[in-house]
């Protein structure tokens, strides 16, 4: 249903954006038509490269190799990750079980990255709903414990710091406030009594689906670690490190002016160059494995965090430009695919020195829109008239 809801946006948007608009730019043009638009004060001297999608060859590029802030853009090396290490079918189920004759709660979890405090969300989304593991947790005690919450304790394995929290903020509310205890898996297991709710998250490809379209940075930051963990590394910023490197290394890609200090993009200590993201976007595009990275990706004055853009900057853009978003106070960055005529080009747009504020924000997209404008061209076919 998503998908078709995304299809039908795009062909309207792609019928309202056959409109007048400036000649479309060959790459011939590209370096004197962008060496001037990029000198526009609101983007404060910024990175950009462009590469033919058919050739890989670079058609423009200015200060490609410099290190520059990449904001929420960096959350598309999450994906990729995330694609190599984590099974996209896959869930992540969490069980509640009560053995009442050692009045004890055990919480298995699979740290799932995505559950809900809204009861109302969870359902809706198919996601693992923290009120409800709660309720009939609570529900489950009373009956076994003659209506009292007394001497009751809970266990759990493989959950985060911040669900254990808000499950004990649930519970507190309602008059349980239990002694919670972390075990290792097995004990988890070992101790494990009738179970009273159990929990699924959507599938891992829904779950990227939502982080790349809505710049999701908590699911980022999780997703990075689960796949650094699936590789065999610590769960943390150093394995996620080293699965990053293993990638850019797999595909060729020069990665020592990387920087990552976190896999969402919040830090303003993370460092990319536009060559290397441009070569990495080039070059998943040509991976079967990573098509689902392409098409999650929001569109132009369509999808996501790009459905209000290009629609009063550039119309001419909307529908044609997929593309991830990076945003952080003085800074605005954009990095993805945009069509023209009969090829696809890949971009990278790295402003990191824009003035801070908001209105300087919306200043730096707007110029990024009328540039990407200047490319975005739909295929039309021409038609043959039928010979009589």
């Amino acid at each position: 249903m998503l998908l078709f809801k995304r299809t039908v946006a795009v062909c309207l948007a792609l019928i309202f954006s056959i409109a007048p608009a400036e000649a479309v730019l060959g790459p011939e043009s590209f370096a004197e038509v962008f060496n001037e638009m990029l000198k526009t004060p609101s983007l404060s001297n910024p990175a950009m490269i462009i590469i033919d999608g058919k050739t890989g060859q670079i058609v423009y590029g200015k200060d490609i190799n410099s290190q520059r802030k990449p904001a929420s853009v960096i959350k598309l090396l999450t994906a990729a990750v995330t694609l190599d290490y984590l099974d996209p079918q896959s869930v992540f189920e969490t069980t509640v079980s009560i053995t009442p004759e050692n009045k004890t709660i055990v919480i298995r979890g699979s740290l799932d990255p995505w559950i809900s405090t809204d009861h109302t969300v969870a359902r809706k989304m198919n996601r693992t709903s923290l009120p409800s593991m709660g309720s009939k947790t609570l529900t489950a005690i009373k009956a076994a414990n003659g209506g009292s919450f007394k001497n009751y304790k809970v266990i759990y394995s493989n959950l985060y710091s911040e669900d254990v929290a808000n499950l004990k903020a649930y519970w507190a509310k309602r008059g349980f406030k239990p002694d919670i205890k972390s075990v290792s898996d097995d004990e988890a297991l070992l101790q494990q009594g009738e179970v009273i709710s159990a929990e699924n998250s959507p599938i891992v490809a829904a779950i990227l689906d939502w982080m790349v379209l809505w710049s999701d940075n908590l699911l980022a930051d999780r997703l990075a670690r689960l796949s650094a963990r699936a590789a065999g590394y610590s769960p943390d910023m150093k394995g996620v490190n080293i699965i990053f490197r293993a990638l850019l290394t797999r595909l060729e890609i020069d990665h020592s002016k990387l920087v990552v200090i976190d896999a969402s993009g919040l830090s303003k200590k993370n460092k990319i160059t536009a060559q290397l993201m441009g070569e990495f976007l080039y070059k998943i595009n040509n991976d079967e494995k990573y098509y689902f990275l392409h098409d999650s990706l929001p569109i132009g004055g369509v999808s996501g965090t790009l459905q209000d853009r290009f629609t009063s900057t550039s119309p001419n853009a909307v529908g044609l430009v997929r593309a991830k978003t990076g945003t952080l106070n003085g800074t605005a960055t954009l990095a993805g695919y945009v069509e023209s005529t009969d090829r696809e080009y890949v971009f990278v747009l790295l402003a990191d020195k824009i003035p801070l504020g908001n209105s300087a924000l919306k200043k730096a997209r707007a110029a990024m829109d009328r540039v990407l404008g200047r490319i975005a061209a739909p295929n039309i076919p021409a038609e043959i008239a039928p010979t009589p």
